[in-house]
């Protein structure tokens, strides 16, 4: 909760370096947030193509990010 508090404060600076490592910050949380869903997906059994339809990519492409991450070399 501190870092949201943090990067809303971030958002509305007008320091250029503030707002950079704000986009940075978020990206980091976007890509944690993903692999955690992701995961708990894969776990109650979803295929890769339901997956990738909720997030609005391929399934290929989701595919390709995150079965090597779990360990995994299902399709």
């Amino acid at each position: 909760m501190h870092k949201l508090v943090k990067l809303d404060a971030a958002i509305s600076s007008r320091d250029p370096g503030v707002g950079l490592a704000a986009v940075a910050a978020l990206r980091q949380l976007v890509e944690e947030l993903e692999e955690l869903h992701v995961d708990n997906a894969r776990s109650l059994g979803w295929s890769w193509q339901a997956i990738a339809e909720k997030l609005g990519i391929s399934r290929q492409s989701v595919h390709k990010k995150h079965h090597v991450r779990r360990g995994r070399r299902t399709r």
